[in-house]
């Protein structure tokens, strides 16, 4: 991975008018008008025989020719913004960004797709100090389609890419000044995208985002949700192999809401087919939690280290701490890339996609969202106040700290059901989702403290064995305890006020 380089790209695509290119000097900050020479760019486009990145607007190619030559890979961010990963030329695509598009390709097979030559003429837009502002491109483009039977297409184009670090603002400006001059706004994403548009054989129709009708059922519903999330978990596999930050934990929220949805809407889809994915889904979210648990446990008890007076701390107790952290976190990142390239991960998106081309709907599917999903979101309800109850009721210590696990669990599951329930039930979903998420998080503090002591117990045993002092490890532990027992006070008021306010 050492040779992936990775940048974000901002740009702006425009119809190359009769007139060329206007002038540009004056735009906002833009002294001078460098030309930079002429560059010959042949690149070929990869994509499955079915299109799958494209339809996802992705773009992989291999580009000879001009200053960054080799294999780019393009994901979208928002229009005109996409992340390009960058890798050395090769003979066939470098395995890092196999991976990374895995999840969409799965076992299908990489074919050329496209070929775009483009002869560039290169000028950048420089400030008063000299400085790249952005970098203007005119393309003369032909484009020819390697698979099928299908033709040829050119045209040309004005490309501004914004330089690294720069203001948006400017390319506002250089847009305002290109249109003054009668150039308008390309009507397609990238030049793949045209390309595939205009050499497509007369026959062939273009594959399009699968649309969805508004839902009107319970089943309308459920399966929205159940999309989305699937969506969340292809989209989010190539963040996660980068160790894009936040990535992982969003991963695994999606799979939770997965098998939450998958268990509260039972009257809805059949559990004899469900039953088995939410029993894979809990293997990823399980591989998942290795990392990002010991992720939040290790910040916990740093922070609880700075928090020390220095007085306090004995013995070499942030090196054993960060040591323990670093090795943790190595072992669960190299476990979690296996698992993200297993065969049973693309059986379990394979599954999923499956289960949503042909669901097992049940006679309840067909049923008014407003009856069938409040009664299965008021069970999820029922279910967390009886643990949250029986959890209250236990004295402090082992069982009671079980218990309250449990009623976290349950808390987030109503969380997710009420978050299923709010397109179909309005504001009382909503508000449930406020209530559900803030009790889940007074459990989850709650459960770190009982990990966090878990932990230190352990560190100050490998401290003694080392000859090392444990008080300390003490200090934190006594500090931990205290926090849970404050949590635990909290809770009852905290429970009364959300079964008052909860208007599902």
């Amino acid at each position: 991975m050492a040779d992936i380089k990775a940048k974000r790209e901002i740009e702006r695509k425009y119809e190359a008018g009769d007139g060329g290119l206007p002038d540009l000097t004056g735009v906002g900050p833009v002294a001078a008008v460098v030309d930079q020479g002429v560059a010959e760019l042949d690149a070929v486009y990869y994509d499955t025989p079915d299109e799958r990145l494209t339809a996802d607007g992705l773009t992989l190619r291999r580009r000879t020719g001009g200053a960054d030559a080799g294999w780019h890979l393009k994901f979208p961010v928002s229009p005109g913004v996409r992340d390009e990963i960058h890798a050395p030329l090769s003979d066939t695509v470098p395995p890092a960004l196999a991976g990374l598009v895995r999840s969409r390709v799965r076992d299908a097979e990489l074919l050329p797709l496209v070929r775009i030559r483009s002869r560039r003429g290169i000028s950048h837009l420089v400030d008063a100090d000299g400085t790249p502002l952005a970098e203007v491109a005119v393309d003369a483009v032909r484009a020819e389609r390697l698979t099928g039977h299908g033709g040829a297409a050119q045209w040309t184009e004005i490309e501004v890419e914004l330089a690294d670090d720069g203001d948006p603002a400017l390319l506002d400006a250089v847009g305002k000044r290109l249109r003054k001059a009668g150039v308008r706004p390309s009507p397609a994403a990238s030049k793949l995208a045209r390309a595939l548009t205009e050499t497509a054989p007369p026959d062939r129709p273009r594959p399009t985002a699968a649309g969805h009708a508004a839902p009107t059922t319970a089943g309308d519903h459920v399966l929205a949700y159940l999309r989305a999330q699937r969506d969340a978990l292809v989209a989010l596999d190539p963040a996660v192999r980068r160790d894009e930050y936040d990535s992982v934990h969003q991963m695994r929220v999606a799979t939770r809401r997965l098998r939450s949805a998958l268990r509260t809407y039972r009257k809805v889809l059949d559990r004899t087919t469900t039953d088995p994915v939410r029993a894979e889904l809990k293997w990823l979210g399980t591989e998942l939690g290795l990392g990002r648990d010991q992720e939040v446990l290790a910040e916990r008890l740093t922070t609880g280290l700075d928090e020390l007076p220095y007085t306090l701390i004995t013995g070499p107790v942030r090196t054993r701490l960060r040591t323990w952290s670093r090795s943790a976190r190595g072992d669960a990142r190299r476990r979690l890339l296996a698992d993200l390239d297993s065969d049973r991960h693309l059986a379990l998106l394979d599954t999923l996609d499956a289960l949503l081309a042909d669901p097992p709907l049940r006679p309840a599917a067909a049923g008014k969202p407003a009856k069938v999903i409040t009664k299965a979101v008021h069970k999820d309800f029922a279910a967390l106040s009886a643990l949250l109850r029986h959890a209250l009721d236990l004295p402090p210590g082992h069982d009671r700290d079980l218990a309250l696990h449990e009623a976290r669990k349950k808390a987030k599951a109503t969380r997710y059901a009420a978050e299923a329930a709010v397109p179909a039930l309005g504001d009382p979903a909503v508000g449930l989702v406020k209530a559900a998420k803030s009790l889940q998080s007074l459990l989850g503090d709650h459960q770190d403290s009982v990990m966090a002591r878990r932990t230190l117990r352990e560190l100050a045993g490998q401290a003694h064995e080392a000859g090392e002092s444990a008080f300390t490890y003490g200090v934190l532990h006594g500090r931990e305890e205290q926090s849970a027992a404050e949590l635990e006070a909290r809770l009852p008021e905290t429970w009364r006020a959300i079964e008052k306010g909860t208007a599902l």
